[in-house]
């Protein structure tokens, strides 16, 4: 049974920064690409960040550059999501998602995590 499970979501300022984990059991690690969606109170889940198997290629919405770092460690199972300078439109349920076949541009997930809230306050 696969199982992605979030941490590290909670409620900053404006200008924080927070560090999402996704912990990821029951699947191949390694041969998975790995993604970050959010979705925002009344809206659609949206495409934030994905990293290739093994790390080396990632691709990013354009609303979070140069602000958010992607980075996985294969050894914990283990996907992070560095987030900086972080805006209340930032404020969402950040899903953790990963893809066995595809990666970047036709990452479409073939399992998800429950979420975890992040809230940023101006």
């Amino acid at each position: 049974q696969v199982q992605l499970v979030e941490s590290g979501g909670g409620l900053v300022q404006a200008g924080d920064s927070l560090r999402l984990s996704c912990a990821a059991s029951g699947l191949t690690f390694s041969r998975s690409a790995m993604g970050w969606f959010r979705q925002a109170a009344g809206k659609e889940r949206e495409f934030v960040v994905t990293i290739s198997r093994d790390g080396t290629s990632t691709y990013y919405t354009d609303s979070v550059k140069g602000r958010f770092t992607i980075s996985r460690d294969n050894a914990k199972n283990t996907v992070y999501l560095q987030m900086n300078s972080l805006k209340p439109e930032d404020t969402a349920v950040y899903f953790c998602a990963a893809d066995t076949r595809y990666s970047g541009r036709a990452f479409r997930g073939d399992y998800w995590g429950q979420g975890t809230q992040v809230t940023v306050s101006s």
